[in-house]
């Protein structure tokens, strides 16, 4: 598999000249999940965590309702790129033979290709967990990302998805050059460490479009944190799914837009 990271000759100019050396920076390649032999989806990712992506993906897209529906999962590379082959328990693959459509965008595009409207604003599950969080907790989780972000300290430019739990801090992290394919990693992530979506807040470094929040939904995750504004799409389905959505968090400062009764100051014990 090719790494993740690449480094390439490059000439810096400044003001008092040129001066030749090497830049690290992303791998892109072309990732086709394919079920029971037919291809759902071409997407252009990082080539890191690609069983995490394979099942993350599954999960967000409501193609399965639990990583065991994936049967088996093979990763296979091409001269072109990667396949990652996915077979799915009987139920499920008569279920996405009845709705197939095919997906292709460009790097992190989650919507390119949609042939119908209704799929791409499809109703989430609600979210309705009693879990609180505070706003030190927030802060907190926001402070220990850039450590964790190895690949994206090399290169200065990749997604983070992470995942922190109440009085624990970040307990996964996934980096891609598609924001919405770092959402589809963390997913698979917890789904295959046994993490309860439902116990914690999802981080993103990027900003909240309307297909994050309906990935966090199907997480299950009560809270949104990022770094960037949201859409007013995103706010709406934020508010009608039940999620606090947290944003522009730079610094000791957020924003909250919806459900604010889920953050306090203190929290003295979280109720889950």
């Amino acid at each position: 598999m090719k790494s993740p990271v690449r480094r390439v000759p490059r000439m810096l100019w400044r003001a008092d000249g040129a001066a030749a050396g090497e830049r690290a920076i992303p791998e892109e390649v072309a990732v086709a999940l394919t079920y029971d032999g037919s291809t759902q989806a071409v997407m252009m990712a990082t080539p890191a965590d690609l069983e995490d992506f394979a099942v993350g993906f599954s999960l967000s897209e409501g193609i399965v309702a639990d990583a065991p529906e994936i049967e088996r999962l093979e990763i296979v590379e091409q001269e072109i790129g990667v396949e990652l082959r996915m077979w799915l328990a009987a139920s499920r693959g008569q279920a996405l033979a009845q709705r197939r459509r095919y997906m292709a965008g460009p790097t992190g595009c989650g919507l390119c290709g949609i042939d119908s409207l209704a799929e791409a604003m499809r109703r989430v599950p609600p979210v309705d967990q009693a879990t609180r969080f505070s706003a030190r907790e927030i802060r907190g989780a926001l402070a220990a990302l850039a450590p964790l972000q190895l690949l994206n300290g090399e290169t200065h430019s990749m997604h983070a998805a992470a995942f922190a739990l109440p009085g624990k801090g970040v307990v996964a992290l996934r980096e891609d050059v598609g924001r919405h394919n770092a959402l589809d990693k963390l997913c698979g992530a917890l789904a295959r460490d046994g993490i309860d979506g439902a116990s914690g807040m999802v981080i993103l470094t990027s900003r909240v479009s309307v297909e994050m929040v309906q990935k966090t939904a199907m997480i299950g995750a009560p809270l949104i944190v990022a770094v960037s504004a949201p859409t007013a799409l995103a706010v709406r389905t934020a508010e009608a799914a039940g999620i606090t959505l947290a944003a522009i968090a730079r610094g000791d400062s957020f924003e909250v837009f919806t459900h604010p009764h889920r953050i306090a100051e203190e929290v003295a014990a979280h109720v889950v």
